[in-house]
């Protein structure tokens, strides 16, 4: 049997059953009880003060919400049959207090009761995602320091091509400055969310109650009441925030993702990903599947639609309430959700990494020192495009054909004859050395790969952390 709607009445004869049951909201907005008997609570003390409930009445509502919190929860409250949660909780609050429970609306609507509870919500659910970025930041500043202390070298990329080397601590530490930048943006999102209280907005106008908003909004967590009614109602910016913060950090794991899915192929072939986060095939008994990087590029784009569909309800609404606004919370529940466990996995498969430093300075590319040799030239006076071209023109000699049989020559490993053939202008004074060494020891500017500018950059990545992390460059 259908409950009767809160707005029976107005609306003759009973609603469509597909109807009804489409436009319900409860077996998802269900997720906002917590955050409801929160602020039913606070609205009766605010009824209470205003001299619209006695205190004895006040006592009774707080009571039972209190109750409902302890005997309800969330996933059983969303197979029940009521409309939404508000309905669900004056419903429970009427059966267990009579008209007493009917009273609890005054003054209030959905309208700006969902608005509050939604930003409440998303206020835990950014502080949840700060903690889940701060995870894998953790994760990879403990592996960079275990790297930085064993000289792992990779091959750095531009264009998914080996461009030069660098430390693998420098690596782990360039996906850190991203997830430092995604935990300052939800602490952002945290403090839009609780920066006006809708509570008091009634439906449109403001309530008639002589409530004390002030004193409401603060005992709510909130700086302030929000300062106009039908802003409040129908503003959903703090929800749109909250999907691109969580988006962008998606984004940001994805690209983790699809470093460690390259780095663990065969074809690279220098980290394997730990057992706990892989998976096997029904089919191919050699594999090891990266599902958890995998699913965080997945989960990285169906949050960008999240994001872009929220975008788009917005921008066409006329003012005040409307029923569109219901469809904010299932992507920002479904993004949250998916936000929480990609953290959770890469984190997992971060800690559980092994990198094969030997397989992964065999697998450096002969010409992967061609930048260093370049800059070599140019710091002997030669101009620098100049200098480029005489190690293009290298390259190419060097560039053998492997359908023949012939490899690419490695620059560091060419003798001085070999040198001398190439250009006059390749001197020993030039070319004794070239190695991988030397060419991370040069990268010394801020920022740069060389080995103490990243013990620097880990010293200062752990000071962050240890900090809470708050401030820092991010």
């Amino acid at each position: 049997m259908t409950p009767d709607p809160m707005w029976k009445g107005r609306i003759a004869g009973a609603p469509d059953p597909a109807f009804f049951a489409a436009q319900r909201s409860l077996p998802y907005d269900a997720r906002l009880l917590p955050q409801d008997l929160t602020v039913n609570a606070a609205w009766a003390k605010a009824l209470g003060r205003a001299g619209l409930l006695t205190s004895e009445e006040t006592a009774r509502l707080v009571a039972a919400l209190e109750d409902l919190g302890r005997t309800l929860i969330p996933a059983d409250a969303a197979k029940r049959d009521e409309e939404d949660v508000h309905t669900l909780v004056e419903a429970e609050l009427t059966e267990r207090l009579g008209d007493l429970g009917r009273r609890i609306h005054r003054g209030k609507s959905r309208n700006d009761q969902v608005a509050t509870d939604l930003r409440l919500w998303t206020a835990e659910a950014a502080d949840t995602l700060i903690l889940g970025a701060r995870a894998l930041a953790l994760a990879l500043i403990e592996r960079a320091a275990e790297w930085l202390d064993a000289g792992t070298v990779l091959p750095g990329y531009t264009h998914l091509q080996q461009a030069e080397p660098v430390l693998a601590a420098h690596w782990a530490l360039a996906h850190v400055e991203a997830f430092r930048r995604d935990s300052r943006r939800f602490g952002q999102v945290k403090e839009a969310a609780l920066l006006a209280c809708p509570l008091g907005s009634s439906a449109l106008s403001g309530t008639p109650a002589a409530i004390d908003r002030a004193q409401l909004a603060s005992e709510l967590g909130f700086a302030a009441p929000s300062a106009n009614s039908i802003d409040a109602v129908s503003d959903r910016d703090f929800a749109l925030g909250f999907l691109h913060a969580a988006h962008l950090f998606l984004v940001h794991a994805s690209r983790l993702g699809e470093d460690l899915v390259l780095f663990s192929t065969r074809e690279f072939g220098f980290a394997r990903l730990p057992d706990a986060f892989t998976t096997g095939s029904s089919a191919l008994p050699q594999k090891r599947n990266a599902d958890a990087c995998e699913l965080a590029r997945a989960k990285a784009a169906r949050a960008l639609g999240r994001y872009t569909a929220l975008g788009a309800t917005l921008k066409a609404l006329p003012s005040g309430y409307n029923k569109d606004l219901q469809e904010d919370k299932e992507g920002v529940f479904d993004t949250f959700d998916s936000a929480r466990a990609v953290a959770h996995a890469l984190s997992g498969t971060v800690a559980g990494l092994a990198l094969d430093p030997a397989r992964a300075r065999k697998g450096l590319g002969g010409w992967i020192l061609a930048a260093e040799l370049a800059e070599r030239l140019a710091a002997s006076g030669l101009p620098f495009r100049d200098a480029y071209q005489s190690v293009a023109r290298a390259v190419q000699a060097l560039d053998g054909n492997p359908a023949d049989g012939a490899g690419e020559r490695r620059l560091e490993d060419l003798g001085a004859e070999e040198w001398r053939a190439l250009g006059p202008e390749f001197t020993p004074a030039v070319t004794q050395g070239l190695s991988l060494e030397s060419a991370l020891e040069r990268r010394a500017a801020t920022g740069g790969t060389a080995p103490a500018r990243v013990a620097e950059a880990l010293a200062e990545a752990r000071h962050w952390l240890a900090q809470g992390g708050k401030g820092g460059r991010a």
